[in-house]
């Protein structure tokens, strides 16, 4: 999303109340995906991704795309819709393949990739801190993921955990390109949000058959994804860092696999050992040396 901040200067609890509704709100994200199970990954990125589009249209405006080079065209309206639906679909479908709060702390280290990405993209090079703040994020991610790969190898769970990190890949990939893209990502969200809908019903029809509606709770489910974590979270993202500092609102997202993986316990969903609160501290005190 674009770092842009307005000229208008708020009080600085604006920005911080936006953070932490946007904070939550991706905290719910892993224990309403668990509790859509009964839908496939498919059908529930198609159903979140078309509840974000509605979602998210307050902010949808005219921008000029077409000024812009065809890469960059191609890119904003093939490439962010492609990575957005790789990222919600990989993140459902690894999260029925692993267990739930694991998957997901997995996939909240994107926050090192972006700025691993950001520090190449702008300087040519990676710094001390960022390859130091990667090392200890993806340690805690090793906690996790190598116990697991040699009690039962490749398969199962451990397959779950490589679609979790490809989800965290997409979403630093989404990031980025947001913030290097020529004109403003955020007005043009609901259409992209939209277009990546429309691929994932198709390849939905292509690979199941059939597209069916999810009843009951998975239905309720997939709508609230859609308008909470992927529709008025962004919308409060991006004003958070519009009204506020950017070093301040980033530092409270490294709560957010903290918060996720305690809604998952709480919930009955995860069962609390050492490992997956030490690897959640390491994520967080990798991504926080990052973004130093």
């Amino acid at each position: 999303m674009q770092r842009t901040h307005s000229p208008i200067v708020f009080p600085r609890w604006y920005s911080v109340g936006a953070a932490l509704v946007a904070v939550i709100l991706w905290s719910v994200a892993p224990l309403l995906a668990e509790r859509a199970h009964t839908s496939s990954p498919l059908q529930l990125t198609a159903l979140t991704l078309l509840a974000g589009a509605l979602a998210t249209l307050p902010l949808s405006r005219r921008v000029n795309v077409a000024s812009c080079s065809r890469g960059w065209q191609l890119g904003i309206w093939a490439g962010i819709p492609l990575l957005i639906l790789g990222a919600v679909s990989t993140y459902f479908i690894g999260m029925r393949l692993a267990p739930a709060a694991e998957a997901a702390l997995i996939t909240y280290t994107w926050p090192v990739l972006f700025v691993l990405l950001s520090q190449w993209s702008r300087l040519g090079k990676l710094r001390l801190a960022g390859v130091t703040g990667a090392l200890i994020a993806f340690s805690g991610a090793a906690l996790l993921l190598v116990p697991q790969a040699l009690s039962s190898g490749l398969g199962g769970a451990t397959v779950g955990y490589g679609l979790a990190l490809l989800a965290a890949c997409c979403w630093a990939l989404y990031s980025w390109l947001s913030q290097a893209a020529p004109v403003s990502i955020t007005p043009l969200l609901p259409r992209m949000l939209l277009i990546a809908c429309a691929i994932t019903t198709l390849v939905s029809v292509g690979f199941e058959g059939q597209l069916v509606l999810p009843s009951g709770e998975a239905l309720l489910a997939g709508v609230a994804l859609g308008l909470g974590p992927y529709g008025v979270a962004m919308v409060a993202w991006d004003k958070a860092l519009r009204w506020g500092h950017a070093s301040l609102v980033g530092s409270l997202a490294y709560g957010v696999p903290i918060l996720a993986g305690l809604l998952l316990v709480l919930a009955g969903v995860s069962v609390l050992d050492w490992r997956l609160p030490t690897a959640a501290l390491l994520v967080v005190i990798g991504c926080l040396n990052a973004g130093r």
